[in-house]
């Protein structure tokens, strides 16, 4: 069974930066879309960040300009670069990738990172 394991979360003041990696747990066969969400009022989670097998991304109208996708696929590995920081990007960040087993595609969640803006 494979993990997504999140690390790089923290308490940082408003305008700061922060750094957050999803790696798999072991070798895998292929991954498709990786994907970072949150919490929003109204829904279970928001889609923040995407990034397709192929490099495009798509990002949450609130995060365009201030965060970065980005990806290792030789070490399965999915980067968010959150800059200026703000009050209201507080929450539990979760990593999602879509994976291929060998037999099918299947979809996997990390345990949730937390990132708290605060001064």
């Amino acid at each position: 069974q494979v993990q997504l394991v999140e690390s790089g979360g923290g308490l940082v003041q408003p305008g700061g930066s922060l750094r957050l990696s999803c790696a798999a747990s072991r070798s895998i066969l292929s991954i498709n879309n990786m994907c970072w969400y949150r919490p929003a009022p109204g829904k279970q989670r928001e889609l923040v960040a995407r990034i397709t097998g192929g490099g495009n991304t798509n990002y949450a109208d609130s995060v365009k300009g201030r965060f970065t996708i980005s990806r290792d696929s030789a070490k399965n590995t999915v980067y968010l670069q959150m800059n200026s920081l703000k009050p209201e990007d507080t929450a539990v960040y979760y990593c999602n990738a879509n994976i291929w087993d060998g037999t099918k595609w299947s979809e996997y969640w990390g345990q949730g990172t937390q990132v708290i803006v605060s001064s």
